[in-house]
């Protein structure tokens, strides 16, 4: 039996049906499953997940109770449930990230959406069972007085639920979202407030990776529940139980990226983007086409800065790498078609027969954005709100003669802000001018900030994050 259980929706593998009805598996997506996987293999623990897609589903029948580590697979121990794929629909796609997703990144449109009717009531029900379907499988898994780490917005509810048939157990949830401020979260309906907030509270601690989000969740448990709130203590009393509040910024570990980003294949990306770019210098961004990512207001900036500064037409080309993400939410769709529209009108604008000020890439490829990092001049992460961005860490520790222009509203800002040019999202004009500044800046300059930036991106990798949680629940 594990001692130490993790909970989160995205697993450390996934596993894709071939035409054949063969199983391949691979790597998990994702910054969590970066984060954790080599620390859940190290220290034996059991991660518990749900079945994403069909291939997923059909290793989970293979399996012993879904026990994947026992029917052979090299997962580490593991443990994938096959809900529902309606009830995942709506509990994922629905509420996660349609409405808590949105909540936490401040981006309804607010005189359209939300709108909560009675289509989302029956999407709330099939959150409430996923998150039971959760509860229940850690109920089952965990010896007596173990301790489980619950991740993210899709298992809010997990705690208290896990807590009412398993009081033994201790207890953690960690948010890798930002927290919303109490006049953004009320935008839910009261009871669905209330609930999660209480599902949090079901903890022994609840984590976030800066203060600042923290904070913001002690002050909607004041203000939606009446929760006693010890800002110094850092503590939240509801329901004749304390919860402890934390801050745990998740690091790299910059001796594994240095290692992967040194392998060949990375080396041949590197003298490919040479050979397409020559000599220019290179403004680079690595992200998802997610709304939060603020990537159309990037690229407006850069288009800003090509008609303020013409000098450097011809001196400098931005590798945008946008790689596609959620896809079946219709907002997601258009948002890259946006992407797309805005680099095209970059593009006629500003492009020369020898001259390609921007190139665009949505085709997701890991070795090249590594190959990227190590080519940069100027890093941009813009995010309107997020959580931490580990794009803002990993690139200086590739790329320590990079500037990084870097949004306030990211988590990274708190402890990256002092030696990144700091900008403010919405700002195009200010986003532009910190591009100038970031390739005008003199190499002794940068060269003292990236090494800066640097020992704050490594200063908790995901080991150190991760046992910092462990002990606070001892």
């Amino acid at each position: 039996m594990n001692a130490i259980l993790v909970a989160s929706n995205r697993g450390p593998v996934s596993f894709t049906l071939s035409e054949d009805g063969s199983l391949s598996m691979r790597r998990g997506g994702g910054g969590l499953v970066s984060g954790l996987s080599a620390v859940a293999r190290d220290l034996g623990v059991l991660w518990v997940c749900a079945a994403l897609s069909d291939g997923d589903r059909g290793a989970v029948r293979l399996a012993p109770g879904g026990r994947l580590d026992q029917a052979g697979y090299d997962t580490g121990a593991l443990r994938m449930l096959d809900i529902p794929p309606a009830t995942f629909h709506r509990a994922y796609n629905a509420v996660a990230n349609s409405t808590l997703w949105f909540v936490h990144h401040l981006l309804y449109d607010t005189p359209n959406r939300p709108h909560f009717d009675a289509r989302f009531r029956r999407e709330w029900e099939s959150y409430q069972a996923y998150n039971e379907a959760f509860a229940m499988a850690l109920a089952e898994e965990a010896p007596h007085e173990a301790r489980v780490m619950v991740q993210d917005y899709h298992l809010s509810l997990v705690p208290a639920m896990l807590r009412g048939v398993r009081p033994d157990l201790r207890v953690a949830h960690f948010s890798h979202t930002p927290w919303a401020p109490p006049e953004y979260f009320a935008l839910l309906p009261d009871d669905v407030a209330a609930e999660l907030l209480e599902g949090i509270l079901g903890s022994d601690h609840a984590g976030f990776l800066t203060a600042r989000w923290g904070t913001s969740f002690m002050d909607c448990c004041r203000s939606v529940l009446g929760a006693s709130v010890d800002p110094a203590a850092r503590t939240v009393t509801h329901a004749g139980r304390t919860t402890r509040i934390g801050a745990h910024s998740l690091g790299v570990d910059g001796k594994a990226l240095w290692a992967r980003a040194c392998e060949p294949d990375v080396e041949s990306h590197m003298s490919a983007l040479r050979a397409q770019v020559g000599d220019r210098r290179l403004i680079v961004r690595i992200d998802r086409t997610e709304l939060s990512k603020n990537i159309v207001r990037g690229l407006a900036a850069y288009r800003e800065f090509l008609a303020a500064h013409p000098e450097w037409h011809g001196r400098v080309t931005h590798l945008a790498f946008a790689y596609p993400s959620r896809h079946d939410l219709p907002e997601y769709r258009e948002y890259t078609a946006a992407v797309q529209r805005c680099a095209k009108e970059i593009e006629d604008e500003y492009a020369t027969e020898d001259w390609d000020p921007l190139i665009l890439n949505v085709d997701d490829d890991y070795p090249r954005s590594l190959a990227a990092y190590r080519l940069a001049d100027v890093l941009l992460v813009n995010p309107i709100r997020d959580g931490m961005n580990l794009v803002a860490k990993e690139g200086p520790i590739l790329s320590p003669g990079s500037a990084l222009v870097l949004s306030r509203e990211a988590g990274a800002a708190a402890e990256l802000g002092e030696h990144a040019l700091t900008v403010n999202p919405y700002d195009v004009s200010a986003t532009a001018a910190a591009l100038h500044e970031g390739l005008t800046m003199p190499e002794g300059e940068r060269t003292r900030r990236g090494g800066l930036l640097a020992a704050a991106a490594t200063a908790l990798p995901p080991h150190r994050w991760f046992a910092e949680q462990l002990d606070a629940l001892a």
